[in-house]
């Protein structure tokens, strides 16, 4: 069932769906357009509401990436991603995860494209500014990257900026070329689904340094892992 179906904010108020439908059920989980959605629901829920996607955060994704890195690196202390992209949801909820486990964060943004400055404050407000960076140069970030993560260039709700998105980008896909930069361990990281030809090569998408398809199969472990936890530690 879509928000739309159950009248989300439109036939019935958010607090009140909230404050209903959390005595039907043990967790909640929201995949909405608007964080603040989010954000309303959870604070006139009587249980657990995880952010399933907003168009301000992606947690549930982040915690697959980070797991994903556990697998492939084992220690994610002093390691490094480069982002080479939008400083979008996907990119701020990695961000704040990396932060918090000594994962250093680069991102390669087109001006105009990076964090915008109230994530900036809160994420120096929390976390060590050291392990953030912002570098608009992606053949600089990359030079010391475990890995490499990139993601759509238009994300949902700006369809209308695609054009625009398209040329301001043209120089941020990751590509053969852009990998013979880094060290040679370095993965791919991409939280799909893909823009084959844009942000990323069909090649490299399906290269021996992609770990995209292993990072996609762990959303469904990160998520068991957490409603587990939710419903049983955190109590």
């Amino acid at each position: 069932m879509t928000g739309t179906e159950a009248g989300l904010g439109s036939r019935e108020s958010v607090p009140d769906f909230a404050r209903v439908m959390s005595q039907y059920v043990d967790a909640v989980v929201l995949r909405t357009f608007s964080h603040e959605t989010v954000q309303t629901f959870a604070a006139h829920s009587s249980c657990p509401v995880v952010n399933g996607l907003s168009d301000y955060h992606h947690p549930c994704q982040a915690l697959a990436d980070l797991f994903t890195l556990q697998e492939v690196f084992g220690d994610l202390k002093d390691r490094t991603i480069a982002f080479i992209g939008d400083g979008n949801n996907v990119a701020r909820s990695l961000a704040v995860c990396c932060g918090k486990l000594g994962v250093r964060f680069i991102l390669a943004a087109p001006e105009g494209y990076g964090f915008d400055q109230p994530f900036l404050d809160m994420f120096g407000s929390v976390l060590p500014r050291e392990a953030l960076v912002q570098n608009g140069k992606p053949a600089h970030a990359v030079q010391n990257a475990d890995v490499i993560y990139t993601d759509v260039w238009t994300s949902m709700g700006q369809e209308a900026e695609r054009e625009l998105r398209l040329q301001s980008f043209s120089g941020y896909q990751v590509n053969e070329a852009l990998l013979q930069l880094a060290p040679a361990h370095a993965r791919v990281m991409h939280c799909l689904p893909a823009h084959r030809g844009e942000e990323v090569t069909a090649d490299v998408l399906e290269g021996e340094r992609s770990i995209v398809f292993q990072q996609a199969g762990n959303r469904l472990h990160a998520q068991k892992a957490l409603l587990k936890w939710l419903l049983t530690e955190a109590k």
